[in-house]
């Protein structure tokens, strides 16, 4: 993790640093706010700010903002500077340190700030042959696509490539391409020069310079505008990059990892992908199985998210009951590990008893999740599912796939949605089958199953 502290920290500048670098950050300093601009524009880049609260934080926060830099950013002070340390969050710092910096507390928001911290916890044997993929590709310069749905742990997973890789001692960059607006996304990975655009008050480098050396992380990269999609396609042929408003190309040496939760293949039928980009990123596709088919990492994940949140809570760490193993057991977890995650975070702070029981197991609405079970079209769709695979030897993919579609569309009474939903399929895709089906002849349950007799797809 990369640490720039800026200011003098009333003195205890040495002690904070060897603190900071004890923990395994690489550590840069900076007098004041002009100087800590330099340094984030040169390319040297921090994962988080460590700030001296007698520095004009609001100024600081706003000369980021200006120059679209994005920093978490940690104020430090005197303890007793009580007044300083309320300005200070207000005006924008995530986490107020008082001096002198204890090691505990140091290390706590290095790790809850930056989260550089991420641990691959797995036991599924699904999830056990990805990682095997990860660990067998790891050491190579290959482009590798990590895909699966929202919350499955694509990030980490790409942390975890990294760590294992020959650059892992240089720069891990992670860019949202999803959360940064299309018109800054441009600056945001190759830079700009001075004047290239109102607010460009002077050079910076961008991302994909920060991770000279190193990888660079493309989260969610189908979200990436069609034009921009050329420009970095250029980039990962050619090993250089334009920076907006510049003149000359810059030579880059990086590795490029990207994620997506959507199926790229159909983005390129739909033309909002291309397909030589997609050709040049899958070289290696590590395809991460949603939690629902991953039943063995449910209990693992959970008794690991207990000792987390415990420790950050000050409460004991308690253990599952065999109830509340069942319930996280059977539940489908449409948002993955990171449901899994918050749900387990809420259990910890509801348990009372020796045990985390099924009372302490709760939906976000407060709902206890063994009550919201009932006779739905995910239990409906899974038996359906049980009864196709049980004659499966014979018979064609397509036709077991036709048979799996309709029957699940069946059990969730037509309803076109709930059913991709239920088979990980987009609802075009799933429109496509169905029409595909009523060509042949096949009848199709209508839309909303209101009664009466299957009919073909309109």
């Amino acid at each position: 993790m990369r640490l720039l502290i800026v200011g003098t920290l009333n003195g205890q500048l040495t002690s904070a640093t060897k603190l900071a670098m004890d923990k395994g950050a690489t550590v840069t300093h900076a007098a004041d706010i002009a100087q800590a601009l330099a340094v984030l524009r040169s390319g040297r880049g921090a994962d988080l700010l460590m700030v001296d609260v007698a520095i004009a934080i609001r100024d600081l926060v706003s000369g980021l903002e200006a120059e679209h830099i994005h920093v978490p950013i940690v104020a430090c002070g005197t303890a007793t500077d009580a007044r300083a340390a309320v300005a200070a969050i207000h005006a924008g710092a995530k986490e107020y340190i008082p001096l002198p910096p204890e090691a505990e507390l140091i290390a706590a928001v290095l790790a809850a700030v930056a989260d550089d911290t991420c641990e691959l916890i797995y036991r599924d044997d699904a999830m056990a042959r990805v990682v095997k993929l990860a660990q067998q590709i790891a050491p190579s310069e290959a482009s590798v696509l990590l895909t699966g749905e929202s919350g499955t742990g694509k990030e980490v997973l790409a942390r975890y490539v990294h760590a294992r890789s020959s650059r892992a001692k240089k720069p891990f960059i992670c860019v949202n391409c999803a959360a940064i607006p299309e018109t800054l996304l441009e600056s945001e990975l190759f830079g700009h020069e001075k004047g290239a655009f109102t607010g460009a008050v002077g050079r910076r480098v961008g991302k994909f310079e920060e991770a000279n050396g190193g990888t660079l992380l493309l989260d969610e990269i189908s979200e990436m505008d069609v034009r921009l999609q050329a420009k970095l396609l250029r980039a990962i042929q050619e090993r250089v990059i334009d920076r907006v408003g510049g003149t000359r190309p810059v030579p880059i040496d990086i590795r490029i990892l990207a994620t997506s939760n959507r199926n790229l293949a159909e983005a390129v039928r739909e033309g909002t992908f291309r397909e030589d980009l997609l050709f040049r990123l899958n070289v290696v596709n590590l395809k991460i199985p949603p939690l629902r088919e991953r039943p063995a990492d449910v209990i693992e994940l959970a008794q690991y998210f207990i000792k987390k949140y415990a420790a950050a809570n000050g409460v004991p760490a308690r253990p599952l009951s065999a109830e509340a193993r069942r319930t996280l057991a059977v539940n489908y977890w449409p948002g993955n590990v990171r449901e899994l995650e918050n749900t387990m975070h809420r259990a910890v702070l509801m348990a009372t008893g020796a045990e985390i029981g099924p009372e302490a197991i709760l939906a976000p609405d407060g709902a206890r999740l063994d009550q919201q079970r009932s006779a739905s079209s995910v239990a409906h769709a899974a038996l359906a599912a049980e009864q196709v695979s049980r004659a499966l030897v014979g018979r064609t993919v397509a036709e077991v796939e036709r048979d799996l579609i309709l029957e699940t569309l069946k059990h969730c009474l037509g309803n076109r949605t709930h059913a991709a939903n239920v088979l990980g399929i987009s609802i075009r895709t799933l429109r496509n089958k169905l029409n595909e089906y009523a060509a042949d002849g096949m009848p199709v349950p209508p839309p909303g199953g209101a009664g009466g007799e299957p009919r073909a797809a309109a």
